[in-house]
This record gives C-alpha cells, structure tokens and sequence, in this order.
C-alpha cells in the first residue's frame, strides 16, 4: 500500500459537499502562482494527440530537456513522474544496501522494501533545525551502495550545499548517491545548486516538473546520471510511459526557454516575499514553531495542547488542507508541514490557525496586520 501522502482534496471535498475549487490545499507542495501562462491553452490546442500513442521513449521531451538545461541527452531517462524512476533505482543499480537520510519522503523507502532491501536511516535533529552534519554523515554512508537525498529536503524545507555533496560522492566512489532535486527550482540560486552537471560515475539526480509548474496530474520527471547507466534504467522502465499531454506540456515549456526562465524566477520572488510575511507574522503564535526553511513549504511543530490531527481536522472543516507529517520516517509525533500560497491564503489560514489555537490575532513585528 502507498503511504498516505498531501492533496487529498477530492476527499476532503466530497466528505463537505463542496467543489473541489473550494478546498484551499496547502498540503500539496505545489507553486501557487502556476501553470505557466499559455499551458492550457497550449494543452487544449493538443487535445487530439490522445488519439495516438505517445512518442514511445519521449525522446523529443528528453531533447528539450537538454536543451534547455545544456546536457547531453544520453545522461537523461525520462519518467512517468519521479515516483516510477524511484521505483526503478534499486534493481537497476543492483542495490544491495540503501541508506536515507531522513526525515524525508517515504516513496525512497517504499521502493527499497520493494525490492526487498531494508533501509537504513540518518536522522537529522530537531535540535539542530534538521541540519545534517556532513561529518558525521560522510561517516554513516560506508558499508552502503546506494543513498538518497532529498534536497532541499521534503518536509524540512533543509538545502544541503552542492559543494558538499559533491565531496561526499568524491570520498565514497563505491556508493550511489540519488540526489533529489524536485524542490530546487524553487530555491534561489538554484542554477548554482543543481547537480544535473555534475557528471559523476556515482552520481544522479532527481528532476519534477510537477512541482515548480503545477502539473502533478500529467506526471513528469526526469532522471539525470552517467551515460553508461541510462541504458539500464531503461530496461526497467515501460513504453510510452510518459503519456502524450505531458510530453506536449513538457516540449512547451522547455521550447519556450526566455518565457520559463521568467516563469521561474517570477516565482522564485513572490515566494521569498511571501515566505518572509508568513513566518514575520506566524512568530505570533506561540502554538506552532516553524523551521527554517530554503524552499516554499515549511516545517512547523506543535508547541500547545492541540495535537497535529486535531489542528488538521479544524482547518479541514474550514476548506483547508495541511500535512499531517505522521508518516514521515525519522520525524517524531506533533509536526505538520504547510505548501504556502498566495498571500491571501496565507493570511486565511493563519486567522484560522490563531482561532484554533486561542491565541491573538497574528500581527506583524511593525505592527500591521498580515
């Protein structure tokens, strides 16, 4: 069974009676200022290509892909969203023994114990805000030969430097290392960040487009590793398995290189603004401390009497949807993770939180309302 994951608005939706539309989700990490304008219309302009198979490898998205990023298309396996490479990755590296650092996203582990390997875990604290000690973690990864990072990590929000991950993957030639990147293109800098150039034997990294673009229905990922191995992450993946819209919203978007690139850094601005407001405001709150956090979701335990479930099913009474971070390995009881959006959302939510929680109305250090 797949773990319970965010985004569960249909659910949420049919137990009120309501629209879908009226259920503000702020438990799936997706970009509140997407799609990309044109995508829809692009899409319904496409509609017809459903009448034939899709191109079987998506090998034309793939060429957009490198083009856009500059890289040589060998180095690429394209993906019915990242989950179906994660999937993949065990068998096709022969994994014998993976290691996770955590708390992150249980998809790594779900695939592991598919393939009937146990994982082990490294487990940043809570004391340190999540921040992983390289040191120690350099020390943890011997004796494996394959692990996966999250980075910036989901739930913490935690962006470990590319510098160091690079000397991490230098030291331990013999281990595998799965970066995965699907929350970068929101960070600042992330050009300088990525890894997808850093051609490693040891080395691949993980790309969503659900994510940064807000197509999670479509199921777009990418894989990016030495050209060697692609060949072999190909034999365990299925034929036009990337279907025919998301190849057109991915050879749209990608073709369009100057417009994405605003897209992208557009978003890159009104989240740092909206973060900064947020979390100004929710210091307010003496129920809740919120983690720091590199990208657009943050990380929040609860301080009061009023455990996660009991904020959850408020707020969802209210249309609104937050993470229950439960089931997240490595984490302990009593933290939620919220995907911010728009600033009136943002504020909605907030009212919400400060009336469950009995507390003052959030109020700005200056002194003005959020």
């Amino acid at each position: 069974m797949i773990p319970e994951h965010g985004g569960n608005v249909r659910s949420l939706a049919a137990e009120l009676g309501c629209p879908t539309e009226d259920i503000i989700d702020m438990s799936s990490n997706l970009n509140p200022f997407g799609p990309a304008p044109g995508l829809l219309d692009h899409l319904q302009d496409r509609l017809r290509d459903i009448f034939a198979l899709p191109e079987m490898n998506a090998s034309g998205m793939v060429q957009d892909f490198a083009d856009f990023y500059d890289l040589d298309p060998a180095r690429i396996q394209a993906g019915n969203g990242t989950t179906q490479l994660i999937d993949a990755i065990p068998q096709a590296l022969t994994a014998r023994k993976a290691l996770i650092l955590a708390p992150s996203y249980s998809e790594y582990a779900r695939a592991c114990r598919m393939h009937n390997l146990k994982p082990g875990f490294f487990t940043a604290s809570a004391q340190d805000s999540f921040q992983v000690d390289m040191e120690l973690f350099a020390r943890s990864v011997s004796g494996y030969d394959l692990v996966f990072c999250c980075n910036p990590n989901n739930p913490t929000g935690v962006l470990m430097p590319r510098s160091e991950i690079l000397a991490l993957a230098d030291e331990h030639p013999r281990v595998r290392f799965v970066i995965d990147e699907s929350y970068l293109p929101f960070v600042p800098g992330a050009e300088e960040e990525t890894l997808i150039h850093a051609d490693r034997p040891n080395l691949f990294v993980l790309n969503s487009m659900s994510k940064i673009f807000r197509i999670p229905g479509l199921r777009v990922g990418f894989l990016i590793g030495p050209a060697k191995s692609m060949p072999g992450f190909a034999s365990f993946g299925q034929p036009w398995s990337v279907n025919a819209l998301a190849q057109a919203a991915v050879r749209f978007l990608l073709g369009r290189q100057e417009t994405t690139r605003t897209f992208l850094r557009q978003t890159r601005d009104l989240m740092i603004q909206e973060k900064e407001r947020f979390l100004e405001a929710a210091a307010a709150c003496d129920a809740l401390r919120f983690f720091p956090s590199e990208t657009y979701f943050v990380l929040a335990s609860v301080q009061g009497t009023m455990g996660v479930p009991d904020i959850c099913r408020g707020l969802s009474r209210e249309k609104i949807l937050i993470r229950d971070c439960g089931n997240f390995e490595g984490l302990p009881p009593g933290f939620l993770r919220i995907s911010l959006k728009t600033r009136k959302q943002n504020q909605e939510l907030l009212q919400k939180l400060f009336t469950l929680s009995k507390d003052a109305t959030p109020v700005c250090s200056t002194g003005s309302r959020l």
